[in-house]
C-alpha cells in the first residue's frame, strides 16, 4: 500500500493537503512538520513506517500548499487545526509525532484535548518558544517573493552532524520558498507569544521525548524540565546529533517510534 496524495477541507474552511498511507484500519498516527517546512519532511520517514500504522502528514495552514489565511497563526489555530483535520478524516484519537514546533503543536493538542491523544513522540520539540530568538531580526526583514538564497543560508541556523540527501535539503528550500514572508513572521509571532502547552494543562498521553545530544537552540536542562512535565515521558538521547533530529536520523526514528508503540501502547502495533 503506497503513499497517496489527497487534501481535508476543515470546518473552518481551510484544505490542507496531506500524505496518506498504511491499512485503513490500523493504529491513526499524525505527523506534524515544523515551522517553514511541509508535510515532505517526512519523505525520509514514511517509507520507513509499517503498514499496521495509518500514518498522516499534513501541511499546515500556510505551509507547503495548504491554504494560506490571512490570520490564523496562533499556537491554539494550529492544534486546533489538527483537530478539525482529525474529524475531517474521520479520526476520534491518535498517535502524534512532532517535529521541532510541529512537537509544540502537538503538545498544545495532547494538554488541551487529551482524550484524543493516545501517544505522543516529541522530536527535537522545544518545552517553550517565549522569547525572541537570535535569527528573528532575519525574519522581520523579510519580503515577497522569499529569495531561496536566504532560505538555504537560513538552515544553517541549526548545525547536522549526519548526511542529509542533497533533494531533501532543496525540497526544504521549496517548503520556505512558498511561505509569503507575512507567514513566517506571523507564524513566528504566534508561536513565540503562546504560553508553553505544559502550562496549560497536564499532558497524559505516553510520551516519547527525542533529544539530539549537540541542539545548539533546546538544551538539556529544556529537554528534561519537559519530561518533568508530562508524567508518562521517558527522554531519549541520541548523541552526535543536532536540533534537525528527523532530517539527520530518519532510520533510529522510525525504530524507535516502533518500539514505543510496541511497549507503550500495546495492541496499536
Amino acid at each position: 500500500m503506497g503513499i497517496e496524495v489527497r487534501s481535508a477541507r476543515l470546518a473552518n474552511g481551510v484544505t490542507l493537503p496531506y500524505l496518506h498511507q498504511g491499512s485503513p484500519t490500523g493504529t491513526p498516527l499524525i505527523l506534524l512538520h515544523a515551522w517553514g517546512e511541509s508535510k515532505g519532511t517526512f519523505d525520509q520517514l514514511l517509507p520507513l513506517l509499517p503498514p499496521s500504522l495509518r500514518t498522516f502528514a499534513m501541511d499546515q495552514r500556510g505551509h507547503g500548499s495548504a491554504d494560506k489565511p490571512a490570520g490564523g497563526y496562533r499556537l491554539s489555530d494550529f492544534a486546533s487545526d489538527v483537530e478539525a483535520f482529525m474529524d475531517a478524516v474521520d479520526i476520534e484519537a491518535a498517535i502524534l509525532l512532532g517535529s521541532s514546533s510541529g512537537g509544540y503543536v502537538a503538545q498544545q493538542v495532547a494538554a488541551t484535548s487529551p482524550r484524543r491523544v493516545v501517544g505522543l513522540v516529541l522530536v527535537g520539540s522545544p518545552r517553550t518558544l517565549q522569547g525572541r530568538p537570535a535569527f528573528a531580526d532575519d525574519v522581520d526583514r523579510l519580503t515577497d517573493p522569499i529569495d531561496p538564497d536566504w532560505v538555504r543560508a537560513s538552515l544553517d541556523w541549526f548545525p547536522r552532524f549526519h548526511p542529509v540527501p542533497d533533494w531533501y535539503i532543496a525540497d526544504r528550500v521549496a517548503d520556505g520558498v512558498a511561505m509569503p514572508a507575512r507567514v513566517w513572521k506571523d507564524a513566528l509571532e504566534g508561536l513565540g507569544t503562546a504560553r508553553p502547552p505544559t502550562l496549560t494543562g497536564t499532558i497524559t498521553a505516553p510520551t516519547m521525548i527525542i533529544w539530539g545530544a549537540r541542539d545548539e537552540l533546546l538544551s538539556r536542562e529544556d529537554q528534561e524540565t519537559l519530561s518533568a512535565a508530562i508524567p508518562a515521558s521517558r527522554l531519549l538521547v541520541y548523541e552526535d546529533t543536532g536540533h534537525l533530529v528527523l532530517w539527520e536520523q530518519p532510520v533510529r526514528v522510525a525504530a524507535d517510534l516502533v518500539a514505543f508503540i510496541a511497549a507503550r501502547l500495546p495492541g496499536s502495533s
